[in-house]
């Protein structure tokens, strides 16, 4: 006598159901947010960029069927922008010459912090940290003042020593350097915390190796230390250079982009434009901008990827 299979179809279709319903209650609970999303992010981003294919400004916004279509109109017109142009140059020094100094700052201080202090490690990385979560507004409003020429505490201190300190927000080759120190001492604590983690997590064994191999403090740093922090340098790299690609505050708040558009940034120049009410022309700054930060963060995974990366 066969015995008979029962049947599973029954089952099948209750697992699918139950599954069916779990999936309900999921997008259910994730709903309001999925909504917010869409209505209030990438509503605005897919409407900034058709908006950046068109001469939009403010004066349209009561007739928006009579704004026309322009290619890429707006985005050739970038590059015969002189204040546009400027302004990119303004940017790129900062973020040339920024990014390497906060970074050498902020791996600096987590080698000393790792290395030469154990009992006040906390204290310090307070300390260093502290400018990173104080608002950037407060941050520059302190450096304008103490920059200021006749009453800063830079120019006294300098004027205790007899040096007569020159008006570093006023004129046009200091304004950019200055803003440029002020950005790397404000940043170099969040990249000192993560440098610093970094080092702890470096197998010890390995600097063993090296030392009884007799190799020197800098051939263990050069050889050990650096391709062993290559993940952490390539984090830092690439969340510094978006920051710096869209600096803002800072000449907004200490100089208003000048003296003579010196300080200028892509960033500010946007708002401006968006001020101004050209809307098109903004976005397709806006879009400019997020493609060099694209192909800049690019660049720094084809340099920093990993040596097995590198293999293949």
């Amino acid at each position: 006598m066969t015995a008979v299979a029962p049947d599973a179809g029954p089952r099948r279709r209750g697992g699918a159901g139950l599954r069916l319903r779990r999936a309900a209650v999921g997008w259910g609970f994730a709903l309001p947010f999925t909504a917010l999303l869409l209505v209030f992010l990438a509503g605005p981003v897919l409407a900034s960029l058709l908006m950046s294919f068109t001469d939009l400004r403010s004066a349209d916004l009561r007739t928006p069927f009579a704004v026309n279509v322009v290619g890429l109109e707006n985005y050739a017109r970038l590059f015969g922008d002189e204040l546009f142009v400027r302004a990119a140059v303004n940017t790129a020094i900062f973020v040339l010459v920024g990014v390497p100094l906060t970074m050498v700052a902020g791996l600096a201080a987590a080698l000393g912090l790792n290395s030469g202090l154990t009992r006040f490690r906390t204290v310090f990385r307070v300390g260093y940290y502290l400018p990173v979560v104080s608002s950037i507004v407060a941050i520059a409003v302190v450096w304008r003042f103490l920059l200021q020429p006749d009453s800063g505490l830079l120019n006294s201190l300098l004027g205790l020593v007899g040096v007569e300190g020159p008006s570093w927000l006023q004129r046009s080759d200091l304004a950019l350097p200055s803003l440029i120190v002020m950005a790397a001492w404000r940043n170099l604590g969040y990249q000192m915390v993560i440098f610093l983690a970094g080092l702890q997590a470096i197998p010890q064994h390995l600097y063993e190796a090296a030392r009884i191999d007799g190799a020197s403090p800098w051939q263990q740093f050069r050889y050990v230390t650096l391709p062993s922090l290559r993940p952490t340098l390539l984090f830092v790299g690439v969340i510094a250079t978006i920051g710096y690609l869209q600096f803002f505050e800072e000449p907004l708040v200490m100089t208003r982009g000048g003296p003579l558009n010196s300080t200028l940034s892509v960033s500010y120049h946007i708002y401006s434009q968006f001020g101004f009410g050209n809307y098109g022309y903004a976005s397709a700054m806006s879009y400019l901008l997020f493609v060099v930060i694209v192909l800049l963060t690019i660049l720094w995974f084809r340099l920093l990827r990993s040596t097995e990366e590198v293999s293949r």
